[in-house]
């Protein structure tokens, strides 16, 4: 008897599941077909492409030694919205055009939205180093949080467990987990001045630095260089400073677009871990 009603009460559930209301299922639809029109792209064979004034093959040979892309970089974002529901809401939204590979909730919950090795659009126009196309070669991740108030630990924990999942899946250098405002000083923020960049980089995810007191700042030392080194894009130098010191500064300092003696001592620390 005890066994029939818990067949009965496991039929209920799922009975009750199913008709549950699932409000992503017509974007989820759509993703499924985004996906499978790429994978039929990805089976295709190559084409002869053709190129003026040079002959081209008649048979096409297709080589047996590859794989997929992989991320190499992770960029975290917040998401300046006020819930989860609302970014994925904007996710979701073909007019929006933008989107993130995962979203983690303010009470930990990381819903992975996309596929590691396709592009999501959460970039935008960015550069770091000599990487001009960023939304091709990084990992977006956004964190509900609207940029002014401090990070819920539940998430951060979340966050630390996920960055340690990605770093070890596709060996993400240290350096290379950075936040939108590093790849586009002037124009985004995020992830704010209120992220711990340091308990991440303690944990191996991103630079910081030890104690600079002891630096002897060269006489030829230039921020802009050393900024540039680091990776930031100094076309607008101030800009690039300030999105240096929102990342690696505390204080009342964090908000100008001036080095203090200190300031270039720590420039000068994670300018030394890149090179």
């Amino acid at each position: 008897m005890k066994q029939y009603s818990r067949l009965l009460l496991w039929v209920i559930a799922a009975a009750v599941y199913s008709c549950a209301p699932k409000p992503y299922a017509a974007t989820n639809k759509i993703y499924r077909q985004q996906a499978k029109q790429l994978a039929t792209t990805l089976k295709a064979a190559p084409g002869a492409i053709p190129v003026d004034g040079a002959p081209t093959a008649a048979n096409w040979i297709g080589t047996t030694n590859f794989n997929l892309r992989k991320p190499n970089y992770v960029i975290i974002h917040h998401t300046a919205q006020g819930s989860c529901d609302t970014t994925f809401n904007t996710f979701t939204l073909p007019r929006t055009q933008v989107s993130a590979h995962y979203v983690v909730c303010k009470d930990g919950t990381v819903n992975h939205m996309l596929n590691d090795y396709l592009r999501a659009w959460h970039a935008g126009l960015a550069k770091w180093g000599n990487v001009t196309d960023m939304n091709s070669c990084s990992i977006g991740i956004e964190l509900d949080n609207n940029g002014f108030v401090p990070f819920e630990p539940k998430q951060i924990n979340s966050l630390l467990v996920l960055l340690d999942s990605l770093k070890h899946r596709y060996n993400i250098p240290a350096a290379n987990f950075i936040g939108h405002g590093d790849i586009a000083p002037g124009r985004k923020v995020d992830p704010s001045a209120f992220f711990p960049w340091q308990q991440l980089a303690e944990k191996g995810y991103g630079l910081w630095y030890s104690d600079t007191s002891k630096i002897l700042l060269p006489v030829d030392f230039s921020s802009k260089q050393a900024l540039r080194i680091v990776g930031y894009d100094t076309r607008d130098t101030s800009a690039a400073i300030k999105a240096f010191k929102r990342h690696f500064i505390s204080g009342e300092s964090a908000g100008n677009a001036q080095l203090s003696e200190g300031e270039k001592k720590i420039l000068f620390s994670l300018m030394q871990q890149s090179e």
